[in-house]
């Protein structure tokens, strides 16, 4: 594979002719140089006006490798032959190199140009631009392409920090000015022996430097280069193969994109999203580039307008910025209905507010970097969980929230600077688990988790955010006004037919199962665990009746045979009419009462392995043994009783051990302040089984 480098346009505050001059120091010998022993003039011929200076050197490198390289090689140092062309007429410089050591195993080239700003005749402009090809070398391919690329972009800053110091020596000696060229008096005979302005021999110049009309500040211009000082003034500091990357994406988009090629800071993270890989980096913009324009992205701050159910109850907005001048978006998931979000306002509504959102942060970054004077290309988010439960493990807002998640990722990498997730509750964990393998692992290096109060102290939210920023809920001295949520009320639900319009009604029934509950014969569903410690998960919805959900531990399978682990079963009742309760399963979940309407999320972290039983009847009259006690509404509800028949939709899912422990982990591996959640988490999975349900009506 050809590696290949392109420089971005450095600039020298100084005229052409002192940076020539500055050049010249360098040879025959560099000291500021180590690798450059020396070099040695082949061959040298000038124009007959002088205007135009050829030269072409032998240089020779010292071979920087491990000794057994060198050895193998047979070799201590490289020859490179280098061929400059100077046009004091056009003021400009052009190198070109090529290895002459193992020529027929590896091939070197390097081009080079020196040339005047095209806005500041008294400034000089150089790029830089090579490629290196390993045919074959003893098997050591791979190692010498990295020592070969690690070494010449280590010599790329220390190229231009040696121009400057010899641009300093000149001036210290006085010599601050050098007047330009000029061509020498012409003599007659010399004027009649000139060729006519119609010659197209008058436009050829020695060495194929670039005539008059084909100037190289006219193809800068034309070009929109990038120079070294834009870089890291609006992008930040790069490596020299870092700012490569992005001037051939760059160059790439620019003959390729039809249209408005993206900003550079958006093409610079989807290059920081693939670690600076050029192929990867390229085929994921533009992948992004076609989403942006098949779902009309680059319109929509202009056209999107959040319907005002949304504006209410969405928990969510911008409040200022971080210490380092991110901006800082603050979401109060707890607090949000997101099951009353999707039932009012549809999952499309709420992914174009979240891509919304994320275009307002790109552009918020924007005008801090002009603010601050630096530059910022992401934003800080926190991300309060307080009143998390498990009610927002509604398994259509989970998949929703993994769509989401995913389109971000492919479509605005890179934007999340650091996510402060504060009052993280116990079923935390548990959303974790179901959330983090869609989450890259740079995003994850971002997050910082503190459970309980811990963010109040040293190391919480005054380490990233100033006192004054830090919201009023969270002990701070600033009001926020970000909506706070809240249950959105059934009656602002969209109804049935705009839900089948809305595609939700089908992808709700691809997730849930429907089962009817019978008196006297419940339904129930068999879980196998392999290892203690998983946990099993669970949400349905009560459409008809009133039900009581019970879950059960047993030693063995039920009568109607073995199952998968995690598969449901097709009978509804499984549990076999001889089994004694004690002694043949026992209960592992309080009953709960379920009433007609309601929605219950819940979880369960096995103690034990064996069979779990997850077990819905029909609620019997008071006195039963699933009612601890009479109450008056049970009386009612029992004279009201719907008929012989409950019905329900309800998913189950298990959490395997193993994925669980390896989501903790990576959870504690990117967390700051996280004892209290641990702890809890710890207890809640070591002897005593951790569970919890929650209905929403």
């Amino acid at each position: 594979m050809v590696q290949k480098y392109q420089s971005p346009v450095r600039v020298y505050k100084y005229p052409f002719e002192l940076v020539m001059a500055a050049y010249e120091k360098r040879f025959p010998t560099c000291p500021q140089i180590p690798v450059f022993l020396g070099s040695e003039v082949l061959r040298e011929s000038r124009s007959a006006d002088g205007a135009v200076h050829v030269v072409e050197r032998s240089c020779r490198l010292r071979v920087d490798a491990p000794r057994l390289l060198r050895k193998v090689a047979g070799v201590e140092h490289v020859v490179f032959v280098q061929k400059n062309v100077l046009n004091w007429r056009e003021r400009t410089l052009r190198i070109e190199a090529r290895n002459e050591t193992f020529a027929s195993r590896v091939a070197v080239k390097e081009s080079c140009s020196y040339t005047v700003h095209p806005e500041n005749e008294d400034w000089t402009c150089f790029e830089q631009s090579a490629s290196l090809d390993i045919r074959s070398f003893f098997g050591f391919e791979s190692t010498l392409e990295r020592i070969a690329m690690k070494q010449y972009t280590a010599n790329i800053k220390r190229g231009k920090e040696v121009i400057e110091h010899y641009l300093q020596e000149l001036i210290s000696q006085g010599i601050s000015h050098l007047p330009r060229w000029s061509p020498p008096p012409a003599r007659e005979e010399d004027i009649r022996s000139q060729p006519g302005p119609e010659d197209p021999s008058s436009l050829e110049v020695d060495g194929g430097v670039p005539a008059p009309g084909q100037s190289p500040l006219l193809s800068f211009l034309q070009g929109h280069k990038l120079d070294a000082d834009y870089i890291e003034r609006c992008l930040g500091h790069l490596t020299p193969m870092q700012e490569s990357c992005l001037i051939q994406l760059r160059h790439w988009l620019q003959e390729t994109h039809k249209g408005k090629i993206p900003k550079d800071q958006h093409i610079l993270r989807f290059l920081r999203a693939r670690d600076f890989h050029l192929d990867k980096a390229r085929e994921m913009l533009c992948q992004s580039l076609s989403w942006r324009k098949q779902h009309q992205v680059d319109l929509l701050l202009q056209t999107w307008q959040p319907p005002p159910l949304l504006q209410e109850f969405y928990a969510g907005g911008w409040h200022y910025q971080d210490i380092e001048g991110r901006p800082l978006y603050i979401l109060r998931l707890g607090q949000m209905d997101t099951k009353g979000l999707m039932k009012a306002v549809g999952e499309e509504a709420l992914l174009q507010h979240v891509l919304s959102v994320n275009e307002e942060g790109q552009k918020r970054c924007e005008g801090n970097t002009k603010q601050f004077g630096r530059p910022i290309s992401s934003w800080t988010c926190l991300l309060d969980l307080e009143g998390l439960s498990m009610r927002h493990l509604w398994r259509p807002g989970v998949r929703a929230l993994l769509r989401m998640i995913e389109v971000v990722e492919d479509n605005y990498p890179e934007t999340l600077g650091r996510l402060l997730i504060v009052r993280a509750p116990r079923v935390f964990p548990v959303l974790w688990t179901l959330i983090s393998p869609f989450i890259s692992e740079n995003t994850r290096r971002k997050f910082l988790i503190y459970g309980g109060s811990d963010y109040q102290g040293p190391g919480g939210l005054v380490d990233y955010l100033d006192r004054d920023v830090i919201p009023d809920f969270l002990g701070g001295d600033s009001v926020c006004d970000v909506p706070e949520g809240g249950l959105v009320p059934k009656s602002l639900y969209m109804t049935a037919e705009e839900q089948e319009q809305a595609d939700q009604l089908r992808q709700w029934s691809e997730t849930y199962h429907s089962a009817s509950v019978l008196r006297g014969s419940p339904h129930e569903v068999a879980v196998e665990i392999l290892e203690e410690e998983s946990v099993i998960t669970w949400d349905f919805d009560i459409l008809r009746g009133d039900v009581v959900f019970s879950l059960y531990h047993a030693r063995q399978l039920p009568s109607s045979g073995a199952r998968e682990p995690g598969a449901r079963p097709s009978s509804g009742q499984l549990v076999d009419k001889s089994w004694v309760l004690g002694t043949d399963y026992s209960h592992v979940e309080a009953p709960l009462m379920c009433r007609e309407g309601e929605s219950i999320q819940g979880s369960h972290v096995t103690r034990w392995p064996g069979i779990y039983l997850l077990q819905w009847q029909m609620h019997s009259p008071p006195g039963s043994v699933a009612c601890s006690a009479p109450r008056v509404d049970d009386v009612l509800a029992a004279l009201h009783s719907p008929g012989p028949k409950c019905k329900l939709l309800y998913y189950c899912e298990v959490l395997a051990s193993e994925d669980f422990r390896g989501s903790m982990s990576s959870l504690e591996s990117c967390t700051s302040g996280f004892s209290q959640l641990s702890a809890a988490t710890s207890s809640s999975t070591s002897g005593q089984s951790h569970s919890s349900s929650l209905a929403s009506r």
